[in-house]
């Protein structure tokens, strides 16, 4: 291993260190519960340390649940409606925080431009268990409760890193909340041992389809019922990791119906599944994702691998577009922070261009969106958790994140002049990533 990346490792490892240190002077970790959480969020690495990232191959072995599935119980509502951050949702949130800033934001332009997100990142983020946030602790996650604000603290922070590696960290993450929220206990047993482990397998949410006007909540992937077996046929677009992964959620009307089917790379006997190709797929934005373009032509799987029912697909759908208003308001917060520093440092005709107005209230204008996309897509999360209808608030968050968050990657590059244009600086990837935010569906799941 390079210097480098040894550097990048030993980085990783210092990152839970120095937060479990600053953390225990804190007067809430008297709490041994909050103790408790702590130590599931920072302790992973000190099991096995870092591992390489496995390659698409992995055979799923069909196991029989015991029971009832298990699922992360409902957050307690509280007595009054209240956005301040928990004790546990801070200390998760310092965890992507520190990642974020110490990992991810080095490695974001690096990652862009080789379609690809270096192992020590990734393991960083694996071993830190963030991936585990939707999983409850009966099946090896972190999760006492499914807090969607807590998803949305974990997305924003990692995107404020840079969107693309943050896709493709959490792309697994999402096939690993569906199964724990909508799987049987049967495909819990099956699947999320192995998307838990150590070297947990690579998986995708592929909700999207190339089509124009493309409508998530009608798929043209259909599902056809033949004896025991559903036979797929249809293409799926902009899979964050399609070429390495092992196991896939899509979604496909089956009947008249759309619903989610879990759909694995090989066979138990370890060969590859007949009809199911995938292409590469590079989009203008989130390029460190290596999305790629599923192919289904006849694929076969067991009926046993749709999961949820058809109102657990819609739920999926929204906490997904949820899930990619979360992470524009990471990225348009690094824009944030960059444009005030750089209107500050930035002098013309004797003085900062900061000190004229046309400047100030273009920064002004991205503080104020930023701050209204934000709120949406806390109260929304909240609103989930509480078990009530967010959907009005989650199309507001998604109207918002296709226009104002688009706005503001724009309003920035214009701000930078020609630094805005070029890859010095890291303003042109975040306006390519705020663009598809409004626009992609499925790949992430809150």
């Amino acid at each position: 291993m390079s210097t480098k990346n040894t550097s990048l490792a030993d980085k990783g490892q210092r990152i839970g260190l120095r937060l479990m240190a600053r953390a225990g002077g804190l007067p809430a970790l008297q709490d041994p519960k909050v103790r408790s959480t702590l130590g599931r969020y920072l302790y992973r690495s000190a099991k096995t340390g870092f591992a390489a990232q496995q390659v698409a191959g992995k055979a799923f072995v069909k196991k029989k649940g015991s029971g009832e599935p298990a699922r992360p119980r409902p957050v307690r509502p509280g007595t009054v409606f209240d956005l301040t951050a928990s004790e546990d949702q801070a200390m998760i949130q310092g965890v992507a925080r520190e990642l974020a800033d110490e990992m991810i934001r080095p490695a974001g332009s690096a990652a862009d431009t080789d379609r690809a997100v270096p192992a020590e990142v990734r393991d960083a983020a694996t071993q830190m268990g963030l991936h585990l946030v939707g999983v409850p602790e009966a099946l090896g996650g972190i999760a006492e409760e499914r807090s969607a604000v807590t998803a949305a603290l974990v997305l924003e922070e990692l995107a404020r890193g840079d969107m693309g590696i943050a896709v493709a960290l959490m792309a697994p993450a999402a096939v690993a909340t569906a199964i724990a929220s909508y799987g049987s206990a049967d495909q819990q047993a099956t699947y999320l041992p192995e998307l838990v482990s150590e070297t947990p397998a690579v998986a995708a949410l592929a909700l999207m389809e190339p089509q124009p006007l493309a409508d998530p909540l009608a798929p043209t992937t259909t599902g056809r019922y033949e004896g025991g077996d559903l036979v797929l046929d249809g293409v799926k677009a902009i899979v964050p990791g399609a070429a390495s992964a092992d196991l896939f959620v899509i979604s496909a009307m089956v009947g008249d119906e759309p619903r989610l089917v879990i759909v694995e790379r090989v066979d138990e006997g370890g060969a590859a599944v007949d009809g199911l190709a995938v292409q590469d797929d590079p989009a203008m934005g989130v390029r460190a994702a290596a999305t790629g373009r599923l192919e289904l032509c006849g694929v076969r799987v067991p009926v046993a691998n749709l999961l949820g029912t058809s109102a657990d697909h819609l739920d999926a759908v929204r906490r997904a577009r949820l899930a990619w208003s979360a992470a524009a308001v990471g990225t348009a917060q690094a824009v944030l922070d960059h444009v005030r520093t750089y209107v500050t440092e930035r002098h013309a005709f004797g003085e900062p261009i900061g000190y004229r107005q046309a400047v100030a209230f273009t920064v002004a204008d991205i503080a104020i969106e930023l701050e209204g996309l934000r709120l949406v897509v806390w109260r929304a999360a909240a609103r989930l958790d509480r078990g009530k209808d967010a959907s009005d608030l989650i199309a507001s968050a998604r109207r918002l994140t296709a226009s104002v968050g688009a706005e503001i990657g724009s309003s920035a590059v214009q701000l930078l002049g020609g630094h805005g244009f070029v890859k010095e600086f890291d303003n042109e990837r975040w306006y390519r990533d705020l663009r598809g935010a409004g626009v992609l569906e499925g790949s992430l799941l809150i």
